[in-house]
Parts: C-alpha cells; structure tokens; sequence
C-alpha cells in the first residue's frame, strides 16, 4: 500500500522559496508564494494594482523593525514578483 504525505494545513501558502535580500542598505525576508491556496486578494505596493486571488507573488518584511512598529511582520507588503525585481 503505497503512503500518503499528511495533508497540509489549510490556509497556509505553499512557500516555494525564502530569502533575505538587501535592498536601498536594508535587509528584507522575501518569501515567494506559488498562490496555490492564496484566498485573499491583496494590492502591490509597487504599481498599486490588485494581485488576484490564486497569483503567484512574494511577500516581503524588514529584517530590522521599523522605530514605531511593534514588530518588523507589522511592515510586512505582497508584491508582484515583477514589481519586486524592479523596485
């Protein structure tokens, strides 16, 4: 009987990669998300057009909080991965 994988836990993104990227001397997590169980459609800070429902994208937060912000996943911005490279 051949094994099945454990499902995985609903309404969590299916992380493709993760990384710490620097960018204008800060350091940013990057987590690129395939979209597979993305539910919720979000609005790039890069263009400010809506990334849909199901879209693959990244999603990305400072390393280092902000002065005013509780925690640094409080600054924490999707992106059209396009719209990452670029900025």
């Amino acid at each position: 009987m051949p094994r099945r994988r454990p499902p995985r836990p609903s309404g969590r993104p299916l992380v493709v990669n993760q990384s710490v990227e620097v960018r204008d001397g800060r350091e940013w997590h990057v987590r690129r998300l395939t979209g597979a169980t993305s539910g919720k459609a979000y609005t790039c800070p890069g263009c400010y057009r809506p990334i849909q429902v199901g879209t693959g994208h990244v999603v990305v937060w400072p390393v280092v909080a902000a002065l005013l912000s509780a925690s640094a996943l409080d600054e924490r911005r999707h992106w059209h991965t396009a719209c990452w490279q670029r900025a």
